[in-house]
């Protein structure tokens, strides 16, 4: 963003190691793809082990196969201040979405060594065990499992003869004891991550502080027409479900610009969209739509499906369609970052003299379920225009290094006041 800074006190040429060290680690002819439980994964993994231990951490792997470095404080029993973020990539993904975030927490755990500074608390760097979709279908697995909120029965999701156990378990992980291993020693968790959105670079700020994860809600609406000849049938005599659908599609991205025009951050997506029989010369009889909605606010989410309902019915009775009432099929609430750790990282950005902005994350992260354990919050730092998921993901390290530095004064921050700020907070 700006000139880079050269009184940081972390190292960016040990983060941009860690981050070219995983990029060559892909399929050679899909960068940058490391998907959580291919045949790559592990030796990312075993790159990291390595970087961990070589920075004086105690390494393991817990029973929901997250990767750990630990570096004992000096109080035991005073909990544990964790950070990290996730290694594994989506197909064709990015450098960064995630690994910069492990390689940022590994270097505040370098930095503190370089100066010798020991910290009451035990401080762990984790990367999670798939925070991206998994070949299972579910994500943020390790995240989930380390909460203690895994549901049980994904335990038996399937892929390639492989059950999410035995994948687990491949990974290092024990799925029998996952459930047995809640941790309640966690005291804070913060995580690092791209914005994976233009705002930062668009308004020129170092650092997103982040208030709030948007909740995700994906709701599915059917269609049915009737199935007619596509030459021979009237105009006005027919029940055409793509139609339909086509209204539906407008509708709800008219809806979703005016829920955004206020201060909460929503957005709406129809992401699947299918039709039968889908050929050129009959009038489609069955739409499918698959809506990706994400509030801010729940009571604006709930506003969004009354007002989808009405639409449907709406739309139904002038197209003479039937459509199905819409169907959340899932629906996970907002979720607020802890406001003492989003002062104490507004504090650490001042103190690295870093610009910064609160802001909502419209995207999933680990985050959102370390919040169902422990106080959590997260920041980004920019990405070149937004893109992210692509191979075109780019960041540059000073950005990252200045997050870093921001997570460290956080760290020093809350191993000096975190007891207080709990007790005052109660």
């Amino acid at each position: 963003m700006n000139a880079p800074r050269t009184n940081l006190p972390v190292d960016p040429a040990r983060i941009a190691a860690v981050i070219d060290g995983l990029a060559a680690i892909t399929e050679p002819d899909r960068p940058y793809t490391r998907r959580a439980f291919s045949a790559l994964f592990p030796q990312g993994r075993a790159f990291l082990a390595d970087r961990f231990r070589e920075a004086g951490l105690e390494t393991r792997i817990d029973a929901a196969g997250n990767l750990i470095g630990r570096r004992p404080g000096l109080k035991p029993g005073s909990g544990t201040i964790m950070l990290g973020s996730h290694s594994d990539t989506v197909p064709d993904g990015g450098r960064f979405d995630g690994i910069a975030g492990v390689a940022a927490a590994l270097e505040v755990a370098r930095s503190l060594a370089d100066r010798g500074t020991a910290l009451d608390h035990d401080l762990e760097i984790v990367d999670f065990l798939a925070e991206e979709v998994s070949v299972f279908g579910v994500s943020c697995i390790g995240s989930r499992g380390m909460a203690g909120v895994l549901p049980q029965e994904w335990l038996v999701r399937q892929s390639g003869g492989l059950t999410l156990a035995e994948g687990i378990l491949q990974a290092g992980g024990d799925p029998a004891r996952i459930a047995a291993q809640a941790r309640g020693d966690i005291a804070a968790f913060l995580e690092l991550h791209i914005e994976q959105g233009p705002v930062l670079e668009e308004e020129k700020f170092d650092i997103g502080v982040v208030t709030a994860i948007a909740g995700i809600t994906r709701i599915e609406i059917v269609v049915d027409g009737r199935a007619d000849h596509a030459g021979t049938t009237p105009m006005g005599g027919r029940a055409d479900a793509l139609a339909a659908a086509a209204r539906l599609v407008t509708g709800v991205e008219a809806l979703a610009k005016s829920f955004a025009g206020g201060r909460f951050h929503f957005t709406a997506t129809v992401g699947e969209f299918s039709i039968e029989p889908n050929a050129a010369n009959v009038v489609p009889s069955r739409a499918r739509l698959l809506i990706d909605a994400r509030a801010e606010e729940r009571a604006m989410m709930d506003l969004f499906a009354n007002s989808l309902d009405q639409m449907a019915e709406q739309i139904a009775r002038e197209t003479g369609t039937t459509i199905s009432a819409p169907r959340r099929i899932s629906d996970n609430p907002p979720t607020p970052a802890d406001p003492m750790l989003v002062a104490v990282l507004d504090a650490a950005c001042s103190a690295v003299d870093a610009s910064h902005r609160r802001m909502v994350s419209g995207a999933g992260h680990d985050t959102a379920w370390m919040a169902r354990a422990t106080r959590s919050a997260m920041i980004f730092v920019p990405c070149r225009g937004g893109r992210s998921h692509a191979p075109e993901e780019f960041a540059e390290n000073d950005d990252i290094a200045l997050g870093a530095a921001v997570l460290l004064h956080a760290v020093l921050q809350l191993d000096g006041d975190l007891q207080k700020a709990i007790q005052e907070t109660a």
